[in-house]
């Protein structure tokens, strides 16, 4: 299977020298050429397998490059049970009649990007091996939270690739900016930039543009790349777990195979969603896909009207892994939606640049909102929710639910959504992130208050609802901060060259 840029389908790559590069040669994101085909007997045959499998299975589909014992190899050690230690990998929790949680926070950094992030250092060492290159991967990641930790996690003191990650300053919970700063590995680098996730986002987009210093780098022996979901190698392994609920939704009774699901996922970034949609468009039976916004509402209002507009307020959220006004991933829609026309993309997104929006004609929104529903929730309403949800004793069997921020967004707009569309359709809310990393937020849902001790509220917060604390996150309270640099946007490219000259001994 061949990966073409979006703004230029003439310019076609093999799965692992997308992987490789990241964003293509133009600043556009590469994505496949066709949709492979899932059926009903695969789903079913999936059912009966372990997650490792399903993964290996769905990503042999997309992956061609690679075989599926190569996938396997990968998938059994990216997901093996001291990283993932809970039954099913990514389980899904019974809410009520209609709704499912599909919890894919109880990996190695309490958040869904582990999935994608345990995986890619090896989709990416193997890719560097099938394409010939000799050169030292230096990774750039933009991040409003959760994907620098995992990418962190994931990459350190892996031979031959070095890390550098970016983020907000203050435009993370505290939990999460801890676990980037006190990050071990001898090639890793943090660095927080004055301003919010776009600013950053947008850093890292020019760095990656400039051929003069792509070009310096290589002399140096050095490439660079990326863990962020502009990387067909992160948003793959995503595809497989949304096929992997299916799965369990089958196993479970609520659905019959063959019946249609809804899937609601909050993002901010739109590539946990479009996951959802590959998953669809590959034959998983899904009815409607609902996306979920919190107060930064770009994409509620990009869908519901068919204009997106950067040109607005940012609001610094409870929800900081949803705070962006750039959403990334929406180009690989966006060309899919005007039939592939690498020209009309390219206006559009020279429109975004230029303008700051853009609007996109009658037939594109018709196919859009043929697929997509969404919605978006207030601060106030994300705190009612937490509270509602871990009280309500009709939920979870009665035992009541602990959401976390973003995923009591997704809750929240999902029950809107069906009041609203009198939908009982069986639907998947995709839960994001554990609640203990974003306990001074949860805490005052739930009544409590807040403590300058982020440990303290950890502890209260278990106490509270009986939950254990993640030792992941307990262990934080006995590690040093490692990187305390501020940096300007212009100046993100001296942090990526003091980690290019570092002396690493491996």
């Amino acid at each position: 299977m061949k990966y073409v840029s979006t703004r230029n389908n003439r310019l076609a790559v093999d799965s692992a020298q997308a992987i490789v590069s990241g964003l293509a040669p133009d600043g556009g994101l590469f994505l496949p050429t066709e949709i492979p085909s899932i059926s009903l007997d695969d789903l079913t045959q999936l059912a009966g397998k372990p997650y490792a499998e399903r993964s290996a299975w769905v990503l042999s589909r997309f992956l061609t490059d690679f075989s599926y014992e190569e996938l396997l190899s990968y998938t059994t050690k990216a997901y093996c049970w001291d990283k993932f230690p809970v039954e099913g990998t990514a389980p899904l929790v019974r809410i009520d009649d209609s709704c499912y949680v599909l919890e894919l926070f109880h990996g190695p950094t309490c958040a869904f990007k582990d999935f994608a992030l345990q995986m890619l250092p090896y989709l990416l060492t193997a890719s560097l091996k099938k394409t010939g290159v000799d050169k030292e991967v230096v990774i750039l990641v933009a991040t409003s939270g959760d994907t620098g930790k995992a990418a962190l996690e994931g990459f350190a003191d892996v031979d031959g690739t070095r890390i550098c990650v970016f983020f907000p300053d203050g435009g993370t919970s505290n939990m999460q900016r801890l676990q980037m700063v006190t990050q071990d590995g001898a090639n890793v680098m943090v660095a927080a930039v004055k301003g919010n996730f776009d600013d950053a986002q947008n850093g890292v987009k020019a760095i990656f543009t400039d051929k003069e210093y792509a070009a310096e780098l290589a002399e140096k022996g050095f490439l660079l790349s990326s863990a962020n979901s502009i990387n067909w190698g992160r948003l793959a392994p995503q595809i497989a777990y949304y096929v992997s609920a299916y799965c369990d939704m089958v196993n479970a009774g609520a659905i019959r195979m063959g019946e249609a699901i809804n899937i609601c996922v909050p993002t901010g970034n739109f590539g946990n969603i479009l996951a959802a949609y590959y998953a669809k468009h590959c034959g998983v039976p899904v009815n409607r896909l609902i996306c979920a916004s919190n107060r930064n509402s770009v994409l509620t209002d990009f869908i519901n009207g068919g204009t997106y507009d950067k040109n607005r307020p940012f609001y610094v959220t409870s929800s900081p892994s949803m705070d962006i006004l750039i959403s990334s991933n929406l180009e690989r829609l966006l060309y899919l939606l005007c039939d592939e026309d690498s020209a009309k993309l390219c206006g559009l997104m020279e429109q975004l640049k230029q303008e700051g929006k853009y609007s996109i004609d009658p037939a594109m929104l018709g196919k859009l909102q043929a697929e997509f529903a969404a919605g978006c929730c207030s601060e106030g309403e994300t705190r009612r929710t937490i509270r509602l949800m871990a009280e309500n004793k009709g939920h979870c069997e009665g035992k009541g639910y602990l959401p976390d921020t973003h995923t009591s967004v997704g809750l929240r707009v999902y029950y809107d959504y069906r009041f609203r569309e009198c939908d009982i359709t069986p639907t998947v809310v995709a839960s994001t992130a554990s609640p203990f990393k974003f306990c001074n937020s949860v805490l005052p849902a739930l009544g409590e208050e807040t403590s300058d001790d982020d440990f303290a509220m950890l502890e209260r917060l278990s106490q509270l609802t009986g939950l254990p604390v993640p030792e992941r996150l307990s262990e934080l309270r006995d590690k040093a901060e490692r990187f305390t640099d501020v940096v300007e946007k212009s100046q993100m490219k001296d942090v990526v060259d003091s980690l290019v000259d570092r002396r690493i001994d491996r």
